[in-house]
């Protein structure tokens, strides 16, 4: 049975340009997705903090808008496809990917058809409504249906994302490893040479106490020198910044080819509208790694470079920790 270091920040606070002491912590869903996709792998998952102090939920990923059931997603991606005929040159922003008026195009779209339209006809009279509240930046307004179906069906989306999200915070309230992880500072090279692999989720914590952290330090080299999977998520990919130098001098991970938040994502959320102390993508980058990003901000992207393993944001969860399944074996 493999061994995950599940490394997760301790850190409930971060100070940015426009809020000192900001409440922060590790990112919900992508924790709770990752370490159920282990377990039920058959992997051990040993949840790990710098300083073995519990560490918390990130309050902004429990916001109903981050726990949208993915068939919504779903639909809308296919609804926001039809905005030009080149998919990848469609813009969207986490402004548009969590806005509840456009995620609740499939709910819209499902009432139409009771009302006697087909699936596609309600398809192209959501996508017509989406394609003028994107170009237009605003609120989705209704063509071709009332108002009350259009609250109706954005009411239903959010009773049932909060349910979600609720559902979430109680799932990792529930593991034990979240409640009481060991300690990085308390184990020796030994105890940590006993992992097979590293996964460290995303949430702003990571750039707290996990870039400097002699713990996080002593982890990643000891798996590096025998080439185990080491992967981290979002702004997980912070720990990668407290690998030591090399025998010529270089960093670590020096040319590696990786991803994580790219300034653009940072920009779009409400961390970094706050300011960012600095930028995860281009500290990355002055540390001597190629910044792989995917075409567009928010698509699901991950990079394999070796034995690193990176994904770019939250809706690059589950393939990342597909692609460390895979890695171990397990997939």
């Amino acid at each position: 049975m493999p061994r995950i270091a599940f490394v997760v920040s301790s850190a409930r606070e971060i100070d940015l340009r426009d809020s000192s002491e900001h409440p922060t912590g590790y990112w919900a869903e992508q924790a709770l997705t990752a370490y159920e996709l282990f377990s039920a792998a058959g992997a051990e998952v040993v949840v790990l903090t710098p300083d073995g102090n519990a560490p918390v939920v990130d309050p902004y990923s429990l916001d109903p808008v981050f726990h949208y059931p993915d068939e919504d997603r779903g639909y809308f991606a296919s609804v926001y496809r039809t905005f030009h005929p080149d998919p990848e040159d469609v813009r969207i922003t986490l402004h548009h990917l969590t806005q509840p008026d456009l995620l609740a195009a499939r709910r819209i779209a499902r009432r139409l058809e009771v009302a006697g339209k087909t699936a596609e006809e309600a398809h192209d009279l959501v996508s017509r409504a989406a394609k003028i509240a994107w170009r237009q930046n605003r609120g989705l307004v209704a063509e071709g249906f009332d108002e009350a179906m259009l609250r109706s069906a954005v009411t239903d989306l959010t009773t049932v994302a909060r349910a979600v999200s609720e559902d979430r915070k109680a799932q990792l309230e529930d593991i034990d490893g979240f409640q009481f992880p060991m300690a990085l500072s308390e184990l020796s090279d030994e105890q940590l040479g006993e992992f097979d692999a590293l996964f460290a989720p995303g949430g702003h914590a990571a750039m707290v106490d996990l870039p400097d952290n002699p713990g996080v330090a002593r982890l990643v080299r000891i798996l590096h020198a025998r080439g185990a999977p080491i992967s981290a998520l979002s702004h997980g990919p912070a720990l990668l910044l407290a690998a030591p130098e090399r025998i010529d001098g270089q960093w670590l991970f020096e040319g590696f080819r990786l991803t994580c938040c790219t300034n653009e994502e940072e920009d779009q959320n409400a961390f970094g509208q706050l300011g960012m102390p600095w930028y995860l993508a281009s500290a990355l980058q002055n540390a001597g790694a190629i910044l792989d990003d995917a075409p567009y901000p928010w698509a699901s992207h991950v990079v394999v470079d070796r034995n690193l393993i990176t994904g770019q944001n939250l809706y690059s969860t589950a393939a990342t920790a597909g692609a460390l399944l895979k890695a171990l074996s397990l997939r």
